[in-house]
């Protein structure tokens, strides 16, 4: 039986390099993503890897990530959406009352969020089109897509975004024969974090690059069907977070599963207008 094929954005360092590696090892296919090319010290074998320079941030280069990935191997099992930046912007420290702002650079929104949305459209449509239709997809989130980070808003608000856009789409994804889970890594030792902040990261702060591919592993699990799910990676485990719950009875009685159900099949018909 022909390899299982992964696509990977972000690929050519930090998290989308490591997990290239750890599905490289289990004998996947790989397409690797990203607007960097790969290290030349990578001992991958090139028949079992593809590279696509990609701006995921750009729809016209992931419908050319995408349809390359699929004409490749003629199927599609995976996908990581794993690429991201930190912020690009400030606004309180740059107040200047006699000249008004410049256009921010929305940059983060463009990658870590509609970059996400992109991704996920254009697999499903390959994916459904492989000898088993269906597939897997996991989205790198982040702890700052739960909590609230004060350094880094720009990134924060994609982050809760793409926790948001899981949780919604899991309903649709199983029906559609996928499951889409994310994951949210504590501090990694990437080219991410800026280096002044590092070395301040206390090392027993550090999530090891080996915990965060036993998240992968275990999304990527049949036996677990995890679907839906967000994943809190640290260095003691994976943690399970669940969604916030409201509050006030009229709250509890709008977000019950019934009701949710009737939202989603009211606007699984009006969509199909824009589509």
């Amino acid at each position: 039986m022909d390899a299982p094929v992964a696509v990977i954005t972000g690929a050519s360092s930090g998290i989308g390099l490591a997990l290239t590696r750890h599905l490289f090892l289990k004998g996947w296919n790989i397409v690797m993503a990203d607007i960097q090319n790969p290290p030349d010290n990578e001992d991958l074998n090139s028949e079992r890897t593809l590279y696509v320079k990609t701006n995921v941030a750009s729809w016209d280069d992931q419908v050319r990530l995408f349809e390359a990935a699929f004409n490749w191997r003629q199927r599609l099992d995976l996908a990581a959406l794993n690429a991201g930046i930190d912020d690009r912007d400030d606004i309180f420290h740059t107040i200047d009352a006699g000249n008004p702002p410049k256009k921010p650079n929305m940059t983060p929104f463009d990658i870590n969020l509609t970059g996400v949305y992109y991704g996920i459209k254009l697999f499903t449509h390959y994916a459904s089109r492989s000898p088993n239709p269906g597939g897997k997809i996991i989205v790198t989130s982040s702890i700052g897509g739960l909590y609230a980070n004060p350094g880094m808003p720009q990134y924060t608000a994609t982050k809760h975004g793409v926790i948001g856009l899981v949780r919604s789409l899991a309903l649709g994804a199983h029906s559609a024969g996928f499951t889409i889970n994310t994951v949210c890594p504590g501090v990694v030792a990437t080219g991410l974090p800026p280096g002044p902040l590092m070395q301040k990261i206390r090392p027993e702060w550090l999530t090891p690059m080996e915990r965060m591919m036993e998240a992968f592993d275990e999304l990527m699990d049949d036996g677990k069907g995890h679907n839906g799910q967000t994943v809190e990676i640290f260095p003691e485990g994976l943690y399970y977070s669940e969604p916030p719950r409201p509050v006030s009875h009229s709250g509890k009685s709008m977000a019950s599963s019934d009701v949710f159900k009737t939202w989603y099949e009211v606007y699984v018909e009006r969509n199909k207008a824009f589509v």
